[in-house]
């Protein structure tokens, strides 16, 4: 797909346009209603699948079977990442009606950190057919462990850290209270940071581990740089709305590890069948088509059997921060910053 520049500078000033729009809406803190989420999801969801119809009518069917394969591919990945997300409010005992604004702030920088990955992983391909080997085997090795942590039951009850968080804590002194939405205050003639600024870079920078397995395998459905990051900016853009809309029903998809491993383990197979193919070697590849279909039986077979796994029983709380109201609140002390 010849994607000429001024098509790109159009795209991201029309998804420049949307996010400002989303961000108009939810400039005011405030506990974001099931009705509003699901508004916002439908309009999210709308959006995405006009603009794949549109690569349809103007491009043809194999641009919109790749845009659909790895729109749905990445969503489904996100919604396995909003488990993090849970996970961070709670370690850091986000108020629930600043919720809506560290994940728009998490989001904005995740989106940027994918555009970086995906520019490289471009040139990457363009320059070295032999990576999708090793996209290939990774995804591969992603997927079986996938499998084992959910065999095992490896729910991890507390958020991960990494190297970058444990940088910001050890270095910039911080407040120990949120002071509203602000980033940080100026206390005693010094400069500090919040726990908003601090949650914020924590659902951003996580971002990264998830773009290790989501940008290879939406490169196993399509080398298009264009579709790549549309894929990912329409995914990633209706996340914030959908944490909120199916943050009591995350604990019920219990097979969702089983349905993902799946996913990455076929999309690494058919990387490394591509990867043979571009050496000379004759063997079969795997057609769009065929991919979209195993991507969305998956998806239908594992939501259907974990809600029935788990019927009756009671989903999580989706972290909604219970019990912190106020505009000046409190973290626990294990967590705060030095």
């Amino acid at each position: 797909m010849d994607v000429s520049l001024t098509m790109w500078v159009l795209t991201v000033v029309v998804l420049s346009a949307l996010i400002a729009v989303d961000f108009f809406f939810g400039r005011k803190p405030h506990e974001v209603s099931l009705r509003e989420a699901g508004t916002w999801t439908v309009i999210w969801v709308i959006l995405a699948c006009l603009f794949g119809l549109g690569l349809l009518v103007f491009e043809g069917g194999t641009p919109s079977s790749e845009f659909f394969a790895g729109y749905i591919t990445e969503k489904s990945l996100s919604v396995d990442n909003l488990f993090v997300f849970v996970l961070i409010m709670a370690k850091f005992s986000v108020p629930v009606q600043y919720q809506a604004r560290v994940l728009m702030v998490g989001v904005l920088i995740a989106l940027v950190l994918r555009a970086a990955f995906i520019a490289a992983g471009a040139a990457l391909i363009s320059n070295f057919s032999w990576v999708f080997y090793i996209f290939g085997a990774f995804l591969i090795w992603t997927a079986w462990k996938l499998i084992k942590e959910a065999r095992a039951g490896e729910e991890e009850e507390e958020a991960p850290e990494n190297a970058f968080m444990k940088t910001v804590q050890r270095r910039f002194p911080a407040t120990d209270r949120y002071h509203g939405t602000k980033m940080t205050i100026k206390e005693n003639g010094r400069r500090l940071v919040t726990p908003m600024l601090i949650v914020m870079l924590a659902i951003g920078s996580t971002d990264i581990l998830f773009a290790l397995d989501s940008i290879p395998a939406i490169f196993g459905l399509t080398q298009d740089p264009y579709i790549v990051f549309t894929a990912n900016a329409f995914a990633l853009m209706g996340l914030r709305q959908l944490y909120f809309l199916i943050g009591g029903l995350l604990r019920k998809l219990v097979h969702l590890s089983y349905g993902l491993s799946v996913i990455l383990g076929f999309i690494g197979v058919k990387l490394v069948l591509h990867a043979l193919h571009e050496s000379g070697v004759h063997v079969p590849e795997i057609s769009i088509a065929v991919s979209l279909t195993v991507i969305c039986g998956v998806l239908a077979v594992t939501t259907i059997t974990s809600l029935y796994a788990t019927r009756g029983g009671r989903g999580g709380d989706g972290g909604e921060g219970k019990g912190n109201e106020g505009n000046e609140q409190e973290i626990p002390a294990s967590d705060s910053t030095r």
